[in-house]
């Protein structure tokens, strides 16, 4: 199975590249599952129902979000409506939306999607996400109900996204982490078979502080004042991710490798 997965889109420029791009590498590379993480996709805070549209026919199978989840007000009635979008397990109690579902890849094989917040050095005191990961993964044990399994870590310290990788070593087919918009070098398949990056990057402009106009981030850093809101770079835009293929048999993966496409980044990808 090959599974590709996206990270976090930034502003009208990452959404472009990834709805000019998705298409060609589904073809090219024969992918059975995609998932997009645009919790940023929005003006680069959430994401609204109708990017969230036009992500999905672009051929994403899921989307994530991530702490902005409902920045945009309309995604509360949306992610209601429209299972293919799902909200970090841990984020409420009350909040509309699921954590977690089970997909159907274009050939009938199961798939479970999850998304989970980290707690070091986030905004909010969110739920432990280990144990809320660790109750989906006994429900959806690889081998049995799904034949793969996809967690997206939405952490800032690279330490807990790390601890998530090896908590999930061997129960889980990719852990890939999101939000912090620097793709890491460390794509690798962890001793019990699953697939892991730190962070998949971001898809926008890198030619930007985490995808916004430099201005505004670099006044604040220099002068501690704000004068504007951010606003997303607008430049050519990288698509960045992971590329992972997976044995439905086992559901641990056989190969790894990162997603560079476009923009400032661009490499090679799976051949």
């Amino acid at each position: 199975m090959k599974i590709l997965f996206l990270g976090d889109v930034v502003g009208r420029g990452g959404r472009a590249a990834v709805i000019e791009k998705l298409p060609k590498l589904r073809e090219s590379w024969k992918l059975d599952f995609v998932v997009v993480n645009a919790e940023n996709a929005t003006r680069g805070a959430g994401l609204s129902g109708e990017h969230a549209k036009a992500i999905l026919e672009a051929g994403a199978d899921v989307i994530t979000l991530g702490d902005h989840a409902f920045d945009q007000k309309d995604m509360m009635q949306f992610v209601e409506s429209e299972p293919r979008v799902i909200r970090p397990l841990n984020f409420s109690k009350v909040a509309p939306g699921k954590g977690a579902r089970v997909f159907s890849t274009r050939n009938g094989q199961k798939v479970l999607v999850a998304q989970v917040l980290g707690q070091v050095f986030m905004k909010r005191p969110f739920d432990d996400p280990f144990s809320a990961v660790d109750s989906v993964m006994r429900q959806y044990p690889l081998g049995g109900l799904v034949q793969a399994s996809l967690i997206d870590v939405h952490c800032e310290a690279t330490s807990e996204k790390m601890g998530m990788g090896h908590f999930c070593d061997g129960r889980a087919s990719v852990v890939v982490g999101t939000h912090t918009h620097v793709p890491t070098g460390d794509a690798m398949i962890l001793p019990g078979g699953t697939a892991y990056q730190t962070d998949a990057g971001m898809c926008g402009d890198y030619n930007s502080v985490i995808g916004m106009h430099k201005e505004e981030p670099l006044r604040r850093f220099i002068t501690g004042m704000a004068k504007g809101r951010f606003e997303p770079a607008m430049g050519e835009a990288t698509v960045s991710g992971l590329y992972a293929e997976v044995d439905p048999r086992t559901g641990k993966a056989t190969r790894v490798e990162q997603v560079r496409q476009g923009g400032r980044l661009s490499a090679a990808g799976p051949n």
